[in-house]
């Protein structure tokens, strides 16, 4: 926004660091409880902002409409609004994501193990600190705005100044808005304009629901055509804790007999007397035969 007191650049930093948080206390909690820490943990930061930031924007989405349905409201009536209306979609995308992630603990694999465990726990951290620490900072967010302090300086921006002898942007940085008084309601947000004039009765046309039907069904069925095609392609050394010794194993392997192609071995299938001189003898006869 070009105002110097309606800038949400703050807001938005505080729901990253949210997130922040929440992989910290996850990683710190999982090493001080001895989880071995894997390659593979470090990709889950990168979900956990994705899921962070997603809870960040839903929160703020039902905070500007409680601001808009109560402008005259105490803080705490429109925090109990925000939380009504938010906290049921954010308890259930963390639900499902901690249940998804907490399942594939009881994997054979140590390394996958691990990852559910850091992940897991950081979804459960994000929601916690979405909760407290962000609806904290939704709160502090009010207070400055509605004292008309600056977004980065907190100090108290002068509103009386006459905005048409200065430049757009000096209105902008330092006394609130190019067009209006930061004290005048704020109308709906364009997004949410087009999405209820234009998109919604789109939508809800009756041959643009058959089609979408249609679309759906033609993506479901190449996603289980899909799914019969699925091969495994995986590293087995991206399964293995960090200290295995199967890495090393693996890493040599390719470098010295990658040249040779795949190993061929044989398979006695009986029960033999390997006790019996000649057995072992027509075994070795038999071993040197293929080579």
């Amino acid at each position: 926004r070009l105002s110097c007191i309606r800038n949400n650049i703050w807001l938005a930093s505080c729901g990253v660091l949210s997130s922040g948080l929440a992989v910290l206390s996850s990683f710190g909690l999982m090493l001080f409880c001895g989880v071995p820490f894997v390659v593979t943990v470090a990709n889950a930061p990168f979900l956990i902002l994705g899921v962070g930031v997603d809870d960040m924007f839903i929160m703020i989405a039902s905070w500007e409409q409680s601001l808009r349905k109560k402008e005259k409201s105490n803080v705490k009536s429109l925090l109990t609004e925000t939380y009504s209306e938010a906290a049921l979609s954010v308890t259930i995308t963390t639900l499902t994501d901690v249940l998804a992630f907490f399942i594939g603990t009881w994997t054979a694999f140590p390394s996958v193990r691990s990852f559910c465990l850091y992940t897991g726990t950081a979804f459960v951290f994000c929601y916690f600190y979405t909760l407290t620490f962000f609806g904290a900072v939704l709160v502090l967010n009010h207070k400055r705005e509605q004292g008309n302090r600056h977004w980065l300086t907190c100090v108290r921006v002068d509103v009386s100044k006459d905005q048409a002898e200065n430049s757009c942007l000096y209105n902008a940085c330092c006394i609130g808005s190019c067009s209006r008084q930061p004290s005048q309601p704020e109308g709906e947000h364009p997004m949410t304009i087009f999405f209820k004039k234009y998109y919604g009765p789109f939508v809800t046309n009756k041959w643009i629901k058959l089609l979408m039907v249609l679309l759906y069904g033609a993506y479901l069925g190449g996603s289980i055509y899909g799914c019969t095609q699925i091969r495994e392609g995986i590293d087995l050394r991206n399964l293995a804790n960090d200290d295995s010794y199967v890495i090393p194993y693996y890493d040599d392997d390719e470098k010295y007999f990658s040249t040779y192609g795949p190993r061929v071995m044989v398979v006695i299938t009986e029960s033999v007397d390997y006790w019996n001189e000649s057995v072992r003898l027509g075994i070795e006869s038999c071993a040197q035969n293929l080579e």
